[in-house]
């Protein structure tokens, strides 16, 4: 099969699955390939350059997702429907692809375009419903942040320990509110819960 540059993303973001940011290496992706390492540079200039592909394929399913979710909702919805609508699709792209949360982290060091699509989109939003523009960055910023940190705690690999009954019944008494708390709601509500107190806290700096 030819070698091309879609070939590439993809079988690195399955090394990046395996083996994280420290363990991808262009020698890993073409071993995946079968094909010598020295191919791969006709394609990809260099790591980096590869991080700023694989971070452009996942943040552009987000922003296609995202435009997706945007044209089903009605002409009428409000400012923070719409900001929940792109943080869900936002998410749902994410879980989607293993590592895609590191991968966006990291995309305004690479400078993706399709990330940037991501952010410019929600700072529209955001000057649409009047949030005023020394606040605009830091609200989009946040809601972002907390969609990727959200999807690394969901994708993290759970911890082996050897935790004894007994020794979750003391945590549990010493800590009685952050344990009922951690369990009350599934995943999905938590995530609209939180998103929309953010579009609250945003709220009380929209100019009208």
């Amino acid at each position: 099969m030819k070698l091309t540059t879609a070939r590439i993303v993809e079988a690195s973001m399955a090394v990046f699955h395996d083996v994280g940011y420290a363990g991808l290496s262009m020698r890993r992706v073409a071993d995946r390939l079968g094909v010598h390492a020295g191919s791969l540079y006709y394609h990809v200039r260099d790591k980096n350059a590869l991080l700023c592909l694989m971070a452009d394929r996942v943040a552009q399913h987000a922003y296609d997702e995202g435009t997706t979710a945007l044209e089903a909702l009605p002409a009428e919805a409000a400012w923070a429907d719409r900001i929940v609508a792109q943080a869900h699709a936002l998410r749902r792209a994410l879980l989607r692809h293993p590592g895609g949360a590191v991968l966006l982290a990291g995309s305004p060091r690479t400078l993706s375009p399709a990330a940037l699509g991501l952010m410019e989109r929600l700072l529209r939003t955001l000057s649409e419903a009047g949030v005023p523009v020394s606040h605009r960055g830091v609200a989009a910023d946040t809601v972002l942040s907390h969609v990727t940190g959200f999807v690394l705690q969901e994708q993290a690999q759970p911890a082996t320990s050897d935790v004894r009954a007994v020794d979750v019944a003391e945590l549990a008494e010493r800590f009685p509110m952050t344990f009922a708390e951690a369990g009350a709601g599934d995943q999905d509500e938590k995530f609209t819960d939180a998103i929309r107190l953010l579009c609250a806290a945003v709220k009380t700096v929209v100019v009208d």
